[in-house]
């Protein structure tokens, strides 16, 4: 690897953390810096693990430029930093949410042009309208939802593989899913106008050790949390009978196409790639459910509300047939791995992630 001065934003959530100590052990010579606003909660408990690892950390706010003003010499810029639910904004001001988003990306995008930084930019995969992905076609069975093959089901950019990269753009995605979308649309064109370096990943769901879930973002750990703690659960949406689909990706997994994207930018520069689990890859909640109870050996109550939320999706698997094509990546953990993986980090911290539990 030629970058020597590694900046990651949002570096105490729990992609930017993991990214910045699995860098760490594969490049031990580089400087790695972890900017961070510590806004989520349990994202403070990521600072000394970081430190103790010769990882530098600054507290600071994407929004402000003053904050990023004082950094000095970087050469890669992996921007992890983002307000990620995709409910945020709804029944209050999206300001935060606008500000951190797509303002605070522009802020990272200057810091990048003046220090001629290379940027691996973390997108999601809500840019993709959620009203035209709900009207594909689907059947119930006995424990998920499922894309029925079909001709209703035929249209640009869906296969039996999930969503692509010529899915249709146009629609609406959640004011989260537009503030990313513009975020990519002017990355490209500081790529074109002042020739920055960079290539953009519009992840699913990312999932494993060191991530705070909650109810809105982050839904397997949260999971697997409740099932540990034995806290109650609720199905909601989509009849509320926990058969909505997600597939599901390792931080490990992003971390190793990452790792092959940073050594080979001149090849992936100015690319987009859809990043996920895959159909391999993915769980209903109720399967989510059935792997929680058999690793933690705990049964919990599980309400069911049949309201579906805002911006919500029945079923939602990534096509990486770009991505494994273009650089010959593909997720090696499968789901057990990564509910196992959450579970050991549960019980080795136990004590430090009760409290964030309610």
């Amino acid at each position: 690897m030629n970058y020597k001065n590694i900046l990651i934003t949002g570096g105490c959530g729990f992609i930017g953390s993991n990214l910045a100590m699995l860098l760490r052990a594969k490049y031990p010579s580089a400087k790695i810096t972890s900017f961070d606003n510590l806004i989520r909660k349990g994202s403070e408990l990521n600072v000394e693990r970081l430190k103790s690892n010769d990882i530098e950390f600054i507290k600071g706010d994407i929004r402000n430029e003053s904050d990023l003003e004082a950094i000095l010499d970087i050469d890669l810029l992996i921007e992890c930093s983002a307000e990620p639910s995709v409910l945020a904004g709804y029944g209050q001001s999206p300001k935060y949410l606008i500000d951190t988003n797509l303002m605070g990306t522009i802020n990272c995008l200057e810091l990048a042009r003046k220090n001629k930084a290379d940027v691996v930019f973390l997108s999601t995969s809500r840019v993709y309208p959620y009203d035209v992905i709900n009207q594909l076609k689907i059947k119930e069975e006995e424990s998920r939802f499922v894309w029925e093959e079909s001709e209703d089901n035929s249209i640009a950019g869906f296969s039996k593989q999930g969503i692509g990269l010529d899915f249709p753009i146009s629609g609406v995605r959640s004011m989260y899913g537009a503030t990313k979308l513009c975020s990519e649309i002017i990355f490209n064109e500081y790529i074109a106008m002042y020739g920055l370096k960079g290539v953009i990943n519009r992840c699913g769901v990312v999932a494993g050790p060191w991530q705070f879930g909650k109810v809105d973002q982050g839904v397997f750990t949260f999971w697997m949390l409740k099932h540990y703690f034995k806290k109650p659960l609720s199905y909601i949406g989509f009849g509320g009978k926990g058969k909505q689909v997600r597939d599901l990706l390792h931080v490990d997994d992003l971390f190793d196409l990452i790792d092959l994207q940073i050594n080979s930018m001149d090849k992936v520069n100015g690319q987009i790639y859809n990043v996920g689990g895959g159909k391999e890859i993915s769980l209903s909640l109720l399967e989510t459910t059935k792997l929680c109870q058999e690793i933690t050996n705990n049964k919990i109550d599980i309400g069911s509300e049949t309201q579906t939320r805002p911006a919500d999706l029945a079923i939602y698997l990534t096509d990486n047939s770009k991505v494994n094509n273009a650089l010959g990546w593909k997720p090696k953990r499968d789901a057990k791995k990564i509910l196992e993986d959450i579970y050991n980090w549960i019980e080795d911290n136990e004590e430090k992630l009760k409290v964030l539990i309610s």
